[in-house]
């Protein structure tokens, strides 16, 4: 077995094993709280340029299978577990955790106390970071200061594809809808084929009027990795197709989704990653378990006449504005994330647009938000 090391920007040293391939990546460190799905997580364009640690003591122990795949290849930048399963009974090589993190060429570190990790991160916050094999602390600590930070990085005009492409519904087509691909889980093509849509996957870079021209049912603003204030060509097209067809976004769509309406957006210290993130409904007051991965939130305050209260203790609906106004009428605060009351969700109340900061497609995470497709299909007038 090699000694492995990942070094932090602010000089914390974490000892581990080398898992996947031997090398040295540098990225920004986050935590993820899930206790399934790693397979999933680690295949998520979400991930591009991140080092991922996996809370849960064991990875590994079910293996791997193609039709968990979020695309077409691992995107995180480097793993992280305490405890990976090197193999198990009755699975051949290509079912094997270790075997695919190797052919995937992913650089990954087990045996390393996570638990410490996770918890600098929650002190210090996410931060660059380096890791690997064969070179020494003072070299990954160089290496992880000189790598840039998320703030200010455009991830997602290359995380998606580079060309339009079609996924076509399963039986009857009920609805046309475009997908900008700011780095689309494949999950979500899947549930929207599922549910009787034709997909027309275009990429980041795509005016309003391309997809216009496609006449679409409805358009959907799909996750993706980085900051989303450098992208402003999807904001501006975003701007052109409020008012004109139904929006539907989630994660970094919902995030241009709130700048296209005036909305700021901020970092958040540690992010939000993981399968377990309780969110409040406000307009009725039930909670929902969400699958998230995300390190920006927006915020509606600069839009609103007043002050943000003061967040002292347990998160209270107050700390959202109820409603502000927008150059596209009066937009809504419809979710709030309970661990620190940031805004998980909004509503335009006078055009046909909706977004929530995570990932109803559950892949992987629970299912309590998938109808928000249906909803989808209901403001697209889909009987």
């Amino acid at each position: 077995m090699t000694d492995g090391l990942l070094v932090t920007a602010d000089g914390a040293e974490f000892r581990g094993i080398a898992l996947g391939i031997e090398g040295v990546v540098t990225g920004e460190v986050v935590f993820n709280t899930s206790m399934t799905g790693y397979q999933e997580v680690f295949t998520d364009p979400s991930y591009t340029g991140q080092i991922v640690a996996m809370t849960s003591t064991h990875v590994g122990n079910y293996g791997v299978s193609p039709d968990d795949d979020q695309s077409g290849s691992a995107r995180c930048a480097g793993l992280v577990v305490r405890s990976a399963a090197r193999a198990f009974p009755d699975a051949g090589p290509a079912a094997q955790f270790e075997h695919w993190l190797q052919a995937s060429g992913v650089v990954a570190l087990t045996d390393l106390d996570t638990r410490r990790l996770t918890r600098h991160i929650r002190q210090a916050g996410a931060m660059p970071a380096a890791m690997g094999t064969g070179t020494t602390a003072a070299e990954l600590l160089d290496l992880a200061r000189s790598s840039p930070g998320m703030a200010g990085s455009d991830l997602a005009s290359t995380a998606g594809t580079a060309t339009p492409y079609t996924v076509e519904p399963e039986g009857d087509r009920r609805a046309t809808v475009v997908a900008f691909d700011f780095g689309m889980k494949r999950d979500i093509t899947r549930r929207l084929s599922a549910l009787g849509c034709r997909v027309h996957v275009l990429p980041a870079a795509a005016s309003a009027d391309e997809v216009l021209a496609l006449r679409p049912d409805g358009v959907f603003l799909s996750n993706g990795p980085g900051d989303p204030e450098p992208l402003t060509g999807p904001v501006d097209a975003i701007s052109g197709l409020l008012g004109k067809v139904p929006v539907f976004g989630i994660c970094l769509g919902h995030q241009l989704l709130g700048l296209a309406l005036g909305a700021g957006t901020f970092k958040l210290p540690f992010g939000h990653h993981g399968g377990n993130h309780p969110v409040r409904r406000l307009d009725d007051g039930r909670i929902e378990i969400t699958a998230q991965n995300h390190g920006f939130a927006v915020d509606l305050w600069p839009l609103a006449t007043g002050e943000p209260p003061i967040h002292d203790g347990l998160p209270t609906p107050d700390l959202l504005p109820a409603s502000v106004p927008t150059a596209f009428g009066e937009v809504a605060a419809t979710h709030q994330n309970l661990n620190d009351g940031t805004l998980e969700g909004l509503r335009c109340l006078e055009v046909p647009a909706f977004s929530v900061q995570y990932h109803p497609e559950a892949a992987p995470g629970p299912h309590d938000s998938l109808g928000l497709f249906d909803r989808f299909l209901d403001l697209m007038g889909v009987p």
